[in-house]
């Protein structure tokens, strides 16, 4: 017996034949890039930045010891959870010490990642951005103690607002981020390539500047639009404004200042950014 013959179908997934560069640290690339694969992306995993304990945890350890002192806790990334519960296991500080701080989470992923150990948080702004925390906090913090844990290098919106409230703002060094220095030749062969990506993504201001130490500030703008083709895809305004510092151009970005957003962001844009290499040449 012969069964009938059918054609077989295939849908395009929407991202096929788009080439991403995901610079996030290597321990973090892999939720924005999986999602750029399921949708059918070709994704290039080259890391701008490199996360690496703090020179000191004096600080951190001495902010550890006296937990009971402060009346609110304020993470501003998944980075910063994650470094101070390894220093708290480290340190054998059990997590019920954090019981009766009031915690703030600058997105999302961050709240996900405070959950994850069991804690409640009190406040996620509505942007996840550190002006949002800072309007969300402004009115509840007058005479309180404030633990602000952070990478070294970060924007001082929230200790310096915060202050202004009233607030007694002490900011500790969880880790903090360096320039992978392995990435250079990585990203210059990748860049040089006539399958040079269609879009780099840029996730924090980080991002950013360490593209352009990788690069030079002249070659940064060369491997960029016009010039190339290839575009910048930023996480939110702060990363955006970071690019319009150095010069270089804001092509996509995300309106919901998350990795899911990023992706949507990149998704609304796709037809645009492949037709603008079209006839380049490489």
């Amino acid at each position: 017996m012969t069964l009938p013959q059918t054609a077989a179908t295939s849908v395009a997934l929407p991202l096929t034949g788009c080439r991403v560069l995901v610079s996030r640290a290597q321990q973090q690339a892999d939720a924005l890039s999986s999602a750029l694969r399921n949708l059918g992306c070709q994704v290039i995993e080259i890391p701008f930045i490199e996360i690496r304990d703090p020179q000191s945890y004096e600080p951190l350890n001495s902010a550890l010891r006296n937990l009971a002192n402060y009346d609110w806790l304020i993470l501003t990334s998944v980075n910063g959870v994650d470094a101070l519960f390894r220093r708290m296991t480290r340190k054998r500080v059990d997590k019920s010490a954090l019981a009766n701080l009031k915690i703030a989470a600058i997105g999302p992923a961050t709240r996900r990642a405070i959950e994850r150990h069991g804690l409640e948080v009190t406040i996620t702004p509505k942007e996840y951005i550190a002006e949002s925390v800072v309007a969300a906090l402004r009115d509840q913090v007058k005479s309180k103690r404030v633990l602000l844990v952070r990478a070294k290098v970060a924007r001082d919106v929230i200790p310096l607002q915060l202050c202004k409230a009233g607030a007694q703002v002490e900011v500790v060094e969880a880790y903090e981020t360096v320039v992978p220095k392995s990435s250079q030749e990585l990203l210059r062969a990748v860049l040089s390539n006539e399958k040079r990506p269609h879009a780099i993504t840029f996730t924090s201001s980080s991002t950013v500047r360490n593209f352009v130490s990788l690069l030079g500030l002249r070659g940064a703008r060369l491997a960029l639009k016009p010039y190339s083709g290839v575009h910048t895809a930023s996480i939110g305004p702060v990363t955006s404004a970071t690019l319009r510092e150095f010069g270089l151009p804001v092509d996509i970005e995300a309106k919901d200042y998350t990795i899911p957003g990023l992706v949507d962001a990149i998704l609304e844009k796709r037809k645009g950014i492949q037709e603008a290499r079209s006839g380049m040449q490489p």
